[in-house]
């Protein structure tokens, strides 16, 4: 069979599900996962054929693409930040409004410190934050922590294959009392989803994705920002950062949170979505 020939019966298979901007997306992140062909080579080659085996290949992710299972799922892969990481079901996809948290923090003042900072990141899943950040600051000495053992063996694997060094670390944030290290700038994407807002999630995240690095009780959606910036107090250095990626409905009562624990400088940023997304503050 033609690779043209497949391709409508691809689009007409999701035309349904998604829109066409976004199965054209898909089809050509397939093309190369599975031919190792970029758009330009499709175009080129008009008349490629795939085979038999490989049909089948192309069936069996379009059946699970129809049942809305996140593409980076399928493929075991995405990118952030110019960067390559192994995703599965233990880890959250890497995001684009996080990219710009990692741009934010390199553009920081801050990272012009003529001796190595240090870093610490909390809540890592992929550990794109982090691996990010070393790769673009080799001199930095960087930490990550994750409560998920699964979540960091996949992390590990991200940072050998992205060449850096982090420090992984396991353990449950919410029970540590001192982090025993100063850091000049701690990061932190926690779940802040809360249970209310389930109804707005789209179906492939709600049914794939780790609803641990996701939700919180309704009842107390900011514990993790609280915890984090408690241990700020103590384990930022005096010209140190706090950096959070945040609930778009709780901007506001971050700000407050934030404010009442002592913090000066907050600053709340937006998406480019418009979105309230983003802090950054000192103590």
């Amino acid at each position: 069979m033609l690779l043209k020939q497949y391709k409508i019966h691809f689009f007409n298979s999701l035309k349904n599900i998604q829109d066409e901007q976004e199965i054209e997306s898909f089809f050509f992140i397939l093309t190369e996962y599975l031919h190792n062909l970029k758009r330009v080579d499709v175009a080129l080659n008009p008349n490629f054929e795939i085979s038999e085996k490989e049909v089948e290949k192309w069936n069996a992710i379009l059946a699970q693409l129809q049942q809305d299972k996140p593409i980076q799922y399928i493929t075991g892969e995405a990118w952030f930040y110019g960067l390559q990481f192994e995703v599965n079901e233990n880890t959250l996809i890497p995001r684009p409004e996080t990219e710009e948290l990692v741009e934010w923090i390199l553009y920081s003042p801050i990272i012009k410190h003529p001796s190595p900072i240090n870093i610490l990141d909390i809540g890592t899943g992929t550990g794109c934050i982090p691996i990010s950040l070393k790769v673009n600051l080799p001199q930095a000495n960087v930490s990550a922590i994750d409560v998920s053992e699964k979540a960091l063996e996949v992390a590990k694997r991200n940072a050998t294959a992205n060449k850096v060094e982090i420090n992984f670390i396991l353990t449950n944030i919410l029970e540590v009392e001192d982090l025993n290290q100063h850091f000049d700038i701690i990061v932190s994407n926690p779940p802040y989803v809360r249970n209310l807002e389930k109804q707005e999630i789209k179906k492939n995240v709600l049914d794939y994705e780790p609803h641990l690095a996701l939700f919180v009780e309704d009842t107390d959606a900011l514990l993790f920002y609280r915890k984090i910036a408690q241990l700020a107090l103590k384990n930022l250095t005096p010209n140190g950062l706090l950096f959070f990626e945040i609930n778009q409905y709780l901007g506001i009562e971050t700000v407050e949170l934030l404010e009442n624990l002592g913090f000066k400088n907050i600053e709340l940023k937006k998406d480019i979505y418009g979105n309230d997304r983003m802090i950054k503050c000192s103590i």
